[in-house]
């Protein structure tokens, strides 16, 4: 195994304590350190104003690994907006929220405390498969974690990962060979594989579901940011008219 991958895998490790660069224990709970709280509200607060839009905000909460004992280097300050996205009332608004988040994550480079700040939109009803949820607004756990040990079949997610990432490297090679709408279909299924075998995971077994480690280790290895080169290509490719080359 290389050092990278050896990397990644490490930080799959569970910690002795919540990041102390987040929180402090009270001596009963962990609660945020409230210079930390502030600043997540703040960057809530600059994402309403970007967005122009009036929103009715039920909550503000942290998750991911941040908000767990698997936190890391790689760990990022998953912030989600929870609000009412009724699609029967105002079926555009959550595409416009989910639009507007991505150019604000795009044009943004917040960190606090040194990990890159990600906003997500979410409904009230949206399902959301997490052992450590923590309401900002509220300034309370709402799925307190629990430190446990966990064995982890460093075997099993190299040899997922390495069968997705030949998958991906495939790709690359069908985008400048083959027919980019055959491409770019196969492509979107493959995405869906993903990101269902994620969510399965997480519903069957939580953040320590095999599906999950290989969908972070391809996430930390930047396989997935190369999926999403190779379509974003072929988007471009399909949509640029080439200039006629005149004849002498």
């Amino acid at each position: 195994m290389d050092n990278s991958n050896k990397n990644i895998i490490n930080s799959f490790k569970v910690q002795e304590e919540l990041n102390p660069n987040i929180w402090y224990f009270d001596g009963e709970n962990y609660k945020m350190i409230p210079t930390v709280r502030v600043s997540l509200l703040g960057i809530v607060k600059n994402y309403s104003d970007f967005v122009d839009l009036e929103l009715d905000i039920d909550d503000v909460t942290l998750t991911g690994s941040l908000a767990n004992f698997n936190w890391s280097e790689f760990s990022d300050v998953d912030l989600h907006i929870l609000m009412d996205l009724d699609d029967d009332t105002n079926p555009l608004l959550k595409k416009y929220l989910d639009s507007r988040r991505m150019i604000w994550n795009s044009l943004r480079s917040i960190t606090v405390k040194g990990f890159d700040v990600e906003v997500y939109v979410q409904d009230n009803d949206e399902p959301h498969f997490a052992s450590g949820v923590y309401s900002v607004l509220y300034n309370e756990w709402i799925v307190e974690p629990t430190q446990e040990e966990v064995v982890i079949d460093t075997k099993k997610i190299l040899s997922k990962s390495k069968s997705w990432m030949s998958i991906i490297d495939q790709f690359y090679v069908d985008s400048r060979r083959q027919d980019s709408d055959t491409v770019l279909s196969n492509i979107e299924k493959f995405k869906n594989k993903i990101k269902n075998s994620r969510g399965s995971g997480l519903e069957d077994k939580g953040e320590y579901s095999y599906e999950n480690l290989t969908f972070k280790f391809l996430r930390r290895n930047g396989y997935l940011k190369k999926l999403n080169d190779v379509r974003n290509y072929l988007i471009d490719k399909n949509l640029t008219l080439e200039q006629n080359v005149s004849r002498i």
